[in-house]
């Protein structure tokens, strides 16, 4: 059975493929939910170090692992070199306080294949032989200040002279409920070693918090009487799942050690414990020889296959085991077991071969499968119901009344159970809404069905506020993210309908429908002073500028925001072209496109001409004559009103509210061509700066844009330069002006300063890690490659401009936009001396043949050369990269979005 026939039946709901997935995150600790504090220290409530002894509220975690899709049964890796003090059995890094720019993973693991049923999955962890250094990687990154680049696992010289494991772990279903498992650890040393390899398989803990199904408590035991010369059995029984087994290879003699999924009060906080063998008992067992931590009877509700292997250099042993829910009668271990891992691979080949552009390299290929690879292997499954969190579980100590006043209060409706793409497994193990929406352009290249999911699933009333505002991530769900959604399901829907020759308008109806709610909450909150200028604040973008935009500004002052309010005018637009989609099937949608076009076209007069802003002239508009940019306005308590003439992305988001109609379209909607005629008619003061009809041809193509021609080139001609955006690796998101020219702005007598910063953030601006100061990001640069394929597609190719400015070479905008894509692409393809510069100057990334086919997606990227920054193991969004690649080898005739 092929891949899409799998994702047939799972779209036809008779077979449940995706029941078990790699839906269990690298973190669980020191997160929000998790977190029972009186002052929302996440990061302190629960450390790494109390993990493997505290039993978690909400989610688990564990190593390169899997679960069932509520998270009941939990399998992942343990590892142990002999020297390490603790188990290897989740990943380790530093906190928001610890890390000189932040939070920051200090592991190496690489996610390498995932089909969307996750009937194949493969990833590989570097296990260092020498003992883990974790108090030197606290010590040294705390000794560091924020001048100063993060302090790596690499730096620490624990791999040196090749000392570590390679442990490759490989996933493959048999069937829906039947999973294979294969180890494969490799000796990189030139000396034997000897590991122990630890796979584990635990109940989520259902049972300790008062609720119900705490009467259900599920079990795990050895199964003897099941038991063959080949194999060991785990016996499960679950009061939802039911029975399952584990099957584990008795070729290597494994031992079968069993504990409870129970904290360990005793280690913890020097009371008794409710049992003998709770959570850290196989830690224990194993690294400091205490006996009786583990139950000699042989049962609990955690349990790991002890096999201890020794390697010659260079050799690699491989266990074997299969979870399934069939009770074994013989052979099931090693019974066509070659045959099923040998098709799943197969069936994976196939189905990226599809995925890719014709006539792409083999480096293309490989860019764009572990792209989406580690996107799917970053689904995850997420519980958190604010309102239990906040009054306290029955069984347990009651939280401190001050959390009433804290964080996430007002959100007491949301009650998650679900699984999401989240943005990583480590540093970001919490959805984020405007995150989210780019993963599922990436998502539909692979699996549609799932991408439609997810973007409904945050319009569900168990997400979305009852005032319409859509969560913004788990440490702040008030906070606001750009209003992407709409783009996002517009997107996916033409994806779709490219893939299977129809568009799922049922979706995009069931979404028009909630972003109605959520655009009003956008009106009636974020334009202060109803002039259709917009604050925003956050929006996403971190250190963007001089101030925190999320903090109230000293002595009564606010920012008119540029890209807040472009976001809004893009929404617009976004929510236009959904209706006219609805529109083909029910004219009545005809009435509420007219409705957006009105709000697109207020907003457009309001950026762009200063009467717009009432007869109290106390502000200007947006754009700057003079400079020929974009910017945020300040407005200080005194009256008085300033540009705040930074250059940098919020300039830029302007040019993303641009949305092109053709004549069919209009002939086929008269109401509404009607009432556009009447606009362009009776409000030229409106619509001068918003709209125009192509001169090029007999088209008659519409152009919707917040930028008019002259302020596109002269936009155009900075992001095209060198010296200011435009970066070997894509656009930049702050000007390289502003490192000679860094901007200052006095308010109430404190300096405030930004300067471009092409690497890791120098500020605590906003955030410990995040950094819109210089590096490249993939979301915007992407949009903005699809704006100018929008402008492109209306001027028909006809408008030329130099790339880069000064060089004399002119392209059209659809060639600067395949430039812009090359570039970005190019961060993670080899160059002509076989270099990747997501690696920066890692020689053995550049040069070991072990390591330089291991692709880190990361967050951002150095403005200069390319080099990955922040979190480093696949940030959601810079899968959009997989997409950029199947475009590249396309024609992509349709700038509307088909492709």
């Amino acid at each position: 059975m092929s891949e899409q026939e799998r994702l047939k039946e799972q779209r036809d709901k008779t077979a449940n493929w995706r029941k078990w997935g790699p839906y269990l995150a690298e973190r669980a600790w020191g997160t929000v939910r998790e977190d029972y504090s009186a002052d929302g220290t996440a990061w302190d409530f629960l450390s790494h170090d109390m993990a493997r002894s505290k039993t978690y509220r909400w989610n688990e975690d564990g190593l390169l692992g899997i679960s069932d899709e509520n998270q009941y049964l939990c399998f992942a890796l343990s590892l142990w070199n002999g020297r390490d003090a603790i188990l290897k059995e989740r990943a380790f890094g530093l906190t928001g306080e610890e890390g000189n720019h932040g939070e920051d993973l200090k592991e190496l693991f690489f996610y390498l294949d995932n089909t969307p049923t996750h009937s194949y999955m493969k990833a590989v962890y570097k296990y260092p032989q020498a003992a883990f250094p974790y108090a030197d990687l606290v010590a040294e990154n705390a000794r560091r200040d924020k001048s100063q680049p993060e302090y790596e696992l690499f730096d620490t010289d624990v791999f040196a002279d090749d000392k570590y494991f390679d442990i490759e772990i490989e996933y493959s279903k048999a069937d829906a409920d039947d999973m294979l498992i294969a180890i494969s650890v490799t000796n990189r040393a030139d000396s034997a070693a000897a590991i122990e390899v630890l796979p584990t398989l635990w109940f989520r803990n259902t049972w300790v918090w008062g609720h119900r199904h705490s009467y259900a408590h599920p079990q795990m035991r050895r199964a003897t009487e099941h038991e063959t010369i080949e194999y060991s059995i785990v016996e499960t029984s679950h009061y939802e799942l039911g029975k399952n087994y584990l099957l584990c290879d008795n070729s290597r003699s494994p031992q079968l050690l069993f504990c409870e999924n129970e904290t360990n009060n005793q280690r913890l906080y020097g009371s008794p414990n409710a049992t003998q063998f709770v959570k850290d008992g196989i830690n224990n067992y194993i690294v400091n020889n205490q006996i009786d931590a583990i139950n000699a009877n042989q049962s609990g509700t955690k349990c790991a296959a002890r096999y201890q292997l020794n390697l010659q250099p260079g050799e690699t042993q491989t266990v074997r085991m299969r979870l399934t829910d069939k009770l074994p009668t013989g052979g099931e271990l090693r019974a066509d077991w070659e045959t099923i891992f040998e098709t799943r691979k197969a069936d994976a080949d196939e189905f990226y071969e599809t995925v890719a552009p014709a006539g792409a390299s083999d480096d293309l290929k490989l860019i764009q499968r572990q792209a989406l690879a580690g996107l799917l292997w970053s689904k995850q499954f997420y519980k958190y119901d604010i309102l239990k969190w906040l009054q306290g579980d029955s069984a347990q100590p009651k939280p401190p009344q001050q959390r009433w006043q804290g964080r996430n209060r007002d959100w007491t409706h949301l009650n998650n159970h679900d699984i999401i793409a989240m943005p990583d497994t480590w540093e970001y193990p919490w959805y984020a809404a405007w995150d989210l929406a780019f993963h599922t352009l990436a998502l539909s290249l692979v699996d549609s069905d799932f991408a439609k999911e997810q973007l409904l699933l945050l319009l569900r009333e168990w997400f979305m506020h009852p005032n319409g505002q859509l969560p913004a991530y788990e440490w702040a769900f008030g906070d606001v993210n750009p209003p992407v959604h709409a783009w996002a399901a517009l997107r996916v829907f033409r994806i779709e309908r490219k893939q299977r020759g129809v568009g799922d308008k049922d979706f995009l109806e069931r979404v028009f429908h909630k972003l109605l709610i959520n655009f009003t909450w956008w009106i009636n909150r974020k334009d202060a002073q109803g002039r259709n200028i917009f604050q925003g604040g956050f929006l996403g973008l971190d250190n963007i500028g001089v101030f925190d935009r999320s903090a109230p500004l000293a002595g009564g002052a606010r920012l008119d925001q540029a890209d807040g309010t472009s976001w809004m005018a893009m929404y617009c637009l976004n929510m236009l072209a959904i209706a006219l989609e609805l529109a083909s099937v029910d004219k009545t949608y005809e009435d509420v496109a007219t409705k957006f076009l009105e709000h697109f076209f207020l907003i457009a007069h309001a950026m762009n001409d200063r009467a717009a802003l009432h007869s109290n002239d106390d502000g200007v508009d947006l754009w700057d004559e003079e400079d020929g940019f974009y910017y945020d306005v300040l407005h200080r308590g005194d009256g008085t009103n300033e540009f705040v003439r930074l250059r940098s992305m919020v300039g830029l988001i302007p040019l993303l509210a641009v949305e092109t109609l053709d004549a069919q379209l209009l002939e086929r909607l008269p109401e509404f061509r009607h009432r556009l005629e009447w606009f362009l008619e009776h409000r030229p003061d409106l619509t001068k700066d918003a709209a125009s009809i192509s001169s090029v041809g007999t088209s008659g193509r519409r152009l919707f844009s917040v930028v008019n021609e002259e302020r596109l080139r002269r936009i155009l001609n900075r992001v095209l330069d060198s010296e200011e955006f435009l970066s070997p690796f894509g656009l930049r998101s702050m000007s390289r002006f502003h490192l000679q020219n860094p901007l200052s702005i006095s308010l109430e007598g404190e300096l405030h300063q930004a300067s471009y910063q092409p690497a890791e953030s120098t500020t605590q601006l906003f955030g410990g890690n995040s950094n819109w100061r210089g590096p490249v990001w993939f979301p915007l640069n992407y949009l903005l490659i699809e704006a100018l394929q929008k402008f492109d597609f209306y001027y028909d190719g006809q408008f030329g401009i130099e790339c880069p400015s000064g060089s004399g070479n002119v392209q059209n905008l659809w060639q600067v936009s395949t430039n812009l894509s090359q570039r970005l692409i190019s961060i993670f393809a080899r160059d002509a001396d076989g270099k990747r510069a997501v690696f920066g100057g890692n020689e053995t990334f550049q040069n070991d043949p072990h390591w330089r086919d291991l692709i880190p997606f990361h967050e951002y990227f150095h403005g200069d050369n390319g080099a990955g920054l922040g979190a480093s193991h696949q940030t959601g969004w810079t899968a959009l990269v997989a997409k950029l690649i199947q475009q590249s080898g396309a024609q992509m005739n349709d700038a509307n979005g088909e492709n």
